[in-house]
């Protein structure tokens, strides 16, 4: 028996290499081989850094921001689930992973009783894990009275003292106590993984907590970006609500002027109408702001997870680059599919591919194993004695003969999961290298609009210098004057716009490409190797 049991495994490890999942080839084609190049992108800097090798703490130039996106890094509630739903993952895997061992068990009994056919049905029941019927045979004198004769894989009968189909022990008299005592060890219905079903339910398995790992470093990717621009939108409006609050004050003297005026008969009063327009729609910008500005500072606390501290926020955007501008723009579309939310997607392919493999396994036969090797004694001191050791080997087969299409169905929607899988991936990429390309063509832009809006700034700027000065020295109306105030101020404005879209397009760019693909804090992975 014991040959046949390990024949038996040995050719069914001869098998347990059978792989039913379609191979893996990674999709290609769905976008250009490079980004896009010349026109209005970017020519590549000779000094660029390297993009795989930057950090967002290497990025962001500004220590307050720096600190500030730590700060989320560390309390940001969406990226405390992410990671949650990794641990989850992480966990699951190893649930499946456990399917390619058997689950061992170790039980022990002890029976007290002064029924004898009771006692031969638990002493044969712990001895061959079963019921059987055998007779005992050989003469023997019991004790006090007629007993049952010899016991093995089930339940015997005789009369005195003897061997029975097995190995057995007397039982003397039924007025005697009896004791009997077992320990047996081994696994029930162990399958054995000859098609590769368990073992792509295990890479499945696998495949969806490493794209669970990849979705947290997505999501924290995002996380930086969203805190970063957030931080921006704060030092812009802060600029915006300087230059309204000193336009007012320029305003409200333009106003006083003209008032004074149509008091004493110089100016009209559509004049003295047009300067208080003027001024009040300074006054309602201050106010929108001023509501932005705290409306901003919610919108940080929330991404951060906490209050920023007065420290940590800017004053204003300035004329100083809150991170790197030196990113090379002359890259392969490749350096894209290492990108989190790409990887995610590959992996979800992959795991679906597994599927395939495990749906096709479930059309061939399940067989299972169940052995228990244990000992039994009428004494506790005679557990471990020789002669007492008892064992089971028994395999199984099944294969169900009709089951409506279940199976066949099954496999269909594993392999349409498939193809939806394949779509998924190259949409990814797709988009991928479209947010990359989309903030490529800005940058390549950006810099322009800032020296046309500067320099559209200073020409406001000296406009309405000359015409004041003209309008006071009576020269000209004081309409020329109130037309040059307003395009000052609008170009002011359209000046910090165009710096927070400078700014914001730095960082649209590091996250397009997956933030520098360079994670500074790592996830522990499971080591992906199948167990043996």
């Amino acid at each position: 028996m014991n040959s046949k049991i390990v024949l038996g495994l040995l050719g069914a490890t001869a098998l347990a290499g059978c792989n039913l999942a379609p191979k893996y080839v990674r999709p290609i084609g769905a976008v250009p081989a490079a980004l896009p190049q010349g026109g209005i992108y970017p020519v590549a800097a000779t000094d660029a850094p390297d993009i795989t090798k930057i950090g967002w703490r290497d990025f962001f130039t500004d220590d307050r921001l720096r600190n500030t996106i730590a700060l989320g890094l560390e309390n940001n509630r969406d990226l405390r689930i992410a990671a949650a739903n990794v641990l989850q993952a992480r966990a699951q895997y190893r649930i499946q992973r456990a399917d390619l061992l058997p689950t061992a068990t170790l039980s022990g009994s002890a029976t007290y009783t002064n029924n004898v056919q009771g006692a031969a049905g638990a002493l044969g029941g712990a001895a061959g894990g079963g019921t059987g019927a055998g007779t005992g045979s050989g003469p023997g004198t019991g004790t006090g009275g007629t007993g049952t004769g010899g016991i093995g894989g089930g339940t015997g009968s005789g009369t005195g003292s003897g061997v029975g189909a097995g190995a057995g022990a007397g039982i003397g008299s039924s007025s005697s106590d009896l004791e009997f005592y077992s320990v047996n060890a081994g696994f029930s219905a162990f399958e054995l993984d000859l098609f590769g079903r368990v073992r792509n339910l295990s890479r499945a398995a696998l495949e969806q907590y490493f794209a669970t790992e990849e979705a947290q470093r997505s999501t924290r990717i995002s996380l930086i970006a969203e805190i970063a621009t957030a931080w921006l939108t704060y030092a812009s409006d802060q600029d915006q609500l300087r230059i309204s609050q000193d336009s007012l004050k320029s305003f409200a003297q333009s106003l006083e002027l003209t008032r004074a005026q149509f008091r004493i008969g110089i100016a009209s009063e559509l004049e003295a109408r047009q300067a208080e327009t003027t001024y009040q729609a300074a006054r309602n910008d201050i106010a929108v702001l001023k509501t932005r500005v705290a409306q901003d500072k919610n919108a940080l606390d929330l991404l951060v997870g906490t209050p920023v501290s007065v420290a940590l926020l800017p004053q204003g955007l300035g004329n100083d680059d809150a991170a790197l501008r030196g990113l090379p723009a002359n890259l392969a579309s490749d350096v894209l599919l290492q990108r989190p939310d790409v990887l995610q997607a590959e992996h979800q392919l992959i795991a679906q591919n597994a599927n395939i493999g495990a749906a096709r396994a479930a059309m061939f036969p399940t067989i299972s194993l169940t052995a228990t090797l244990g000992t039994i004694s009428t004494a506790l001191s005679g557990l471990f004695s020789g002669g007492s050791f008892t064992y089971t080997g028994a395999p199984s087969v099944s294969l169900p003969l009709f089951d409506g299409g279940r199976r066949r169905g099954n496999l269909d929607v594993a392999r349409a999961q498939q193809q939806a899988a394949v779509s998924s991936y190259e949409r990814a990429v797709q988009t991928a290298f479209r947010e990359v390309a989309d903030a490529l063509a800005q940058r390549g832009t950006i810099d322009e609009q800032i020296s046309a809006q500067t320099a559209r700034v200073n020409a406001a700027t000296v406009a309405l210098r000359i015409s004041d000065a003209r309008y006071r020295a009576g020269v000209e109306s004081f309409l020329n004057t109130l037309d040059s105030q307003r395009t000052a101020y609008a170009a002011q404005q359209q000046l910090v716009t165009t710096r927070l879209n400078r700014e914001s397009n730095l960082v649209e760019l590091y996250r397009s490409l997956g933030g520098g693909l360079a994670s500074d804090d790592p996830v522990e992975r499971v080591d992906p190797r199948p167990l043996r």
